[in-house]
């Protein structure tokens, strides 16, 4: 098995939206409020770019994606990004892919000066709460103020050490 993860360009945008859909609706990640309704997941190469401090992330086995991650800021904060959009097919499950690819936008998001690390999700994705709890992202409350994602019932955060 021959992985690579790369930065997202204009060619993998119809492949990254049709994953991050159709792996959304298998965990019921559907409508408003949550990620993969979000207007960007059309054209996800045209909204993640150094200069914007953000990067998405296309993992592919044998030349084939099979998904994708990216860090952002969050809010058009200065200090605080977010994991955004951590969506794999099942063919890309179980092999440490996703901790690949989350350590890629953190390893990303440490060289852009942030300190802290959002993300939210849903109960139903065990093994990606399970990953990020590995990886020392800590329980919130309730969301961050101003996420978008009002249909997600899991809020995490990292501190980055820089």
């Amino acid at each position: 098995m021959n992985i690579s993860i790369q930065k997202i360009t204009p060619h993998d945008d119809a492949v990254i939206c049709h994953i991050i859909k159709t792996v959304g609706a298998e965990f019921g990640a559907i409508g408003d409020g949550f990620g993969p309704s979000d207007a960007e997941v059309l054209h996800m190469s045209e909204h993640y770019c150094a200069s914007m401090r953000s990067q998405y992330w296309v993992a592919r086995i044998d030349g084939v994606v099979v998904g994708g991650c990216g860090i952002a800021p969050f809010n058009h904060s200065t200090e605080t990004c977010e994991l955004r959009k951590l969506f794999l097919l099942p063919e890309g499950r179980g092999c440490g892919l996703g901790r690949q690819l989350v350590q890629r936008c953190l390893s990303f998001a440490q060289t852009q000066g942030f300190t802290h690390c959002y993300l939210d999700t849903l109960k139903s994705m065990h093994a990606a709460i399970s990953l990020y709890e590995s990886l020392g992202f800590e329980h919130l409350a309730q969301p961050l103020t101003g996420t978008p994602h009002c249909g997600c019932d899991v809020w995490m955060l990292k501190k980055i050490n820089n």
